[in-house]
C-alpha cells in the first residue's frame, strides 16, 4: 500500500517536477513479531517495530548508543542514588487522545514490577521500592539501593510508557505517545503505520511505513532487487552484500549490534549439569569456521557474554578456543562419550545455518545432534518459556544484558550466588573505575563456568535504497527507529 512507484516513465516524471513526495517508507524483517507490546514480550522484532516510532520511554537510546531524554525531559537524584524525580513534558497525549501523565508513568513502572508482571526484562525494575506522583508532570522513583544504570534501564523497550485505558489490547492493537501509531496489522505479511498528527515533538520527514516479513533470505534479495523493499536493516542474506555493494542504486549498512550469538546451554539438563561436558562443547567449537559458513565473515569471535565494542570488554576467546583433542577428553573424563542432545534452532539464518555447522563440530568429538527447526513462537514457547532443550542457538540483542546471567529461573538456568552478588554489588557501584572491575569479574566468571558457548558478537548487516537518509548503522538497542528517517531530495 506504501510502497513507493518506482516504475514508468511518469513516476519519473512526478518525482522530477515535485509533485511525488518521498514519505513513505518499506522496511524489511525477517521475523514477524509475536504480539506488539514491548512490555509482555521477549522477542527482538516487537522492538524492532514499536521501539521509538509508537512507543517510548522517559528516556531513549539514540543511534551512537547514548541516553537522552524522551518522556521525561528531565530529572534529579537524591544525593545518596536512591530517589529519581523525573519532570515530564507537558502536553504529551496518547495515540487514542488521552493525556500522559504522571499516573501512567506511575502504572507503568507498577504494572512492570508486581509481581505477576509479564516483563520479560523483569529485573530492570526490581529495585523499584516505590513510584509516587506528586504532581501531572512530575513522578518520584524511589530505589531500595543506588543503581548507577536506572536511567539506562529506563531506555529499554520493556520500559516503555503505556496507560491502563489501553494495555489490555496492546498485543494487538497498541496505544503510544510515538510519532506513528498502528495502520494495518495484516498478520504473516506486514505492519503498517501512519503518522501520528498529535505527536508532541519533531515531526518525522516520514508520513507512513511498512515494515514487510520475508523469512527467505533468498526471497528478501529479490525484494530488495525489485525494489519492493526500501531497507532491509537486518538483511538475512550477508552472502549477496556484495552484490549490493557494488550496485549505486543501494547502499550497505554495516555496523555493530548488542548481539551477544551464544550456543545456549540447559545447565539444569542432566546431560550437561557437569561442567566438564559444558567445556568440552566449548573447545568442540570452531568459531571462526561458524562466522564464514553462516554469516559469511560478518562477526566478530567473542569468549564471554558481552560487547567487543565496549570499553570493558574483556577477550576471553582464548579459554574457549577450538581444541578437539580437549573436548574428548573431557567428555570422557566426565564419562559422556555417548553423548546425544537435542539442539533447538530458531528461524534467523544465524541459527539454522550455524546449526548445521556446529552439529557437525560436535559429531567430531562424539556429540551426536537431533535438530529441530521451530518458528520463532515455537522456540519462545519451547525453549523460551518451557525450557524443554539441551541447546540452541540464539541473539541477545539487548544493551548491556550480562545480568540476565544472575536469573536462575532464565532459559539457560545458570545458578550461581556468586554471580548475583557481583550484579547486587554493581547496581551499588557509582563509580567508572569500580564498575569496570566488576563487569570484568562477571565476564571471567561465567566464562569459567561455561555456561554457554560464547559464539560470536551479530554485525549489523544491511541493505538500503542508496537514496535513503537516517537509518542506525549499528544497533545500540533493538529498533528501526524511523523518527530521523528521510528521502534525499
Amino acid at each position: 500500500m506504501f510502497t513507493r512507484l518506482k516504475t514508468t516513465t511518469a513516476a519519473l516524471v512526478l518525482c522530477a517536477s515535485g509533485a511525488l513526495a518521498q514519505d513513505s517508507i518499506t522496511i524489511g524483517m525477517q521475523l514477524e513479531p509475536p504480539n506488539l507490546d514491548p512490555t509482555g514480550g521477549a522477542a527482538a522484532a516487537i522492538d524492532e517495530v514499536v521501539y521509538a516510532n509508537v512507543f517510548e520511554g522517559l528516556t531513549r537510546y539514540q543511534a551512537d548508543g547514548s541516553v537522552v531524554p524522551a518522556l521525561a525531559e528531565s530529572w534529579d537524584v537524591s544525593e545518596d542514588g536512591t530517589v529519581y524525580t523525573f519532570h515530564l513534558r507537558s502536553g504529551v497525549k496518547f495515540h487514542d487522545g488521552t493525556d500522559m501523565t504522571a499516573e501512567d508513568v506511575k502504572f507503568s513502572l507498577d504494572r512492570a514490577r508486581a509481581e505477576d508482571s509479564t516483563n520479560a526484562q523483569k529485573a530492570l525494575f526490581k529495585g523499584i521500592a516505590s513510584v509516587d506522583v506528586v504532581d501531572d508532570v512530575t513522578v518520584k522513583v524511589t530505589l531500595s539501593a543506588p543503581n548507577g544504570g536506572f536511567v539506562t534501564n529506563m531506555a529499554w523497550g520493556d520500559a516503555v510508557i503505556v496507560a491502563p485505558e489501553s494495555i489490555d489490547t496492546a498485543a494487538t492493537a497498541p496505544v503510544g505517545t510515538g510519532p506513528f501509531k498502528l495502520g494495518r496489522w495484516v498478520q504473516g505479511d506486514r505492519i503498517e503505520l501512519v503518522e501520528n498528527p498529535d505527536y508532541w515533538g519533531n515531526k518525522p520527514a516520514l508520513k507512513s511505513a511498512t515494515f514487510k516479513f520475508i523469512s527467505d533470505p533468498t526471497a528478501a534479495f529479490a525484494a530488495m532487487m525489485a525494489g519492493d523493499i526500501d531497507a532491509f536493516p537486518g538483511y538475512p542474506a550477508p552472502e549477496t552484500l556484495a552484490q549490493f555493494g557494488a550496485d549505486p542504486r543501494f547502499q550497505l549498512l554495516i555496523g555493530s549490534t548488542e548481539g551477544e550469538t551464544i550456543l545456549a546451554m540447559n545447565n539444569k539438563s542432566e546431560k550437561l549439569a557437569d561442567v566438564r561436558v559444558r567445556e568440552a562443547i566449548a573447545h568442540a567449537i570452531n568459531r571462526q569456521e561458524i562466522i564464514d559458513g553462516a554469516m559469511f565473515g560478518y562477526g566478530t569471535p567473542i569468549g564471554t557474554h558481552f560487547a567487543p565494542h565496549n570499553p570493558d570488554y574483556v577477550d576471553l576467546t582464548a579459554q574457549s578456543a577450538y581444541d578437539p583433542e580437549m573436548a574428548r577428553n573431557l567428555l570422557a573424563e566426565a564419562g559422556a562419550e555417548n553423548l546425544t542432545l537435542t539442539l533447538k534452532l530458531p528461524p534467523p539464518s544465524y541459527a539454522r545455518r550455524g546449526g548445521e555447522i556446529i552439529a557437525s563440530q560436535l559429531r567430531a568429538v562424539g556429540i551426536e545432534t537431533e535438530i529441530s527447526n521451530l518458528e520463532w513462537a515455537q522456540w519462545l514457547e519451547q525453549v523460551f518459556k518451557g525450557k524443554d532443550f539441551d541447546l540452541s542457538i540464539v541473539s541477545h540483542t539487548e544493551p548491556m544484558d550480562i545480568n540476565i546471567y544472575a536469573r536462575p529461573e532464565y532459559y539457560f538456568q545458570y545458578e550461581n550466588p556468586d554471580f548475583q552478588a557481583l550484579m547486587t554489588e554493581l547496581d551499588l557501584a557509582a563509580d567508572p573505575a569500580k564498575r569496570s572491575e566488576i563487569l570484568a569479574a562477571a565476564q571471567r566468571m561465567i566464562a569459567d563456568d561455561y555456561v554457554n558457548g560464547f559464539l560470536f558478537q551479530l554485525a549489523r548487516t544491511g541493505v538500503a535504497d542508496a537514496r535513503i537518509r537516517g537509518l542506525w548503522p549499528n544497533s545500540p538497542t533493538q529498533a528501526n527507529d524511523l523518527t530521523g528517517v528521510s528521502w534525499a531530495e
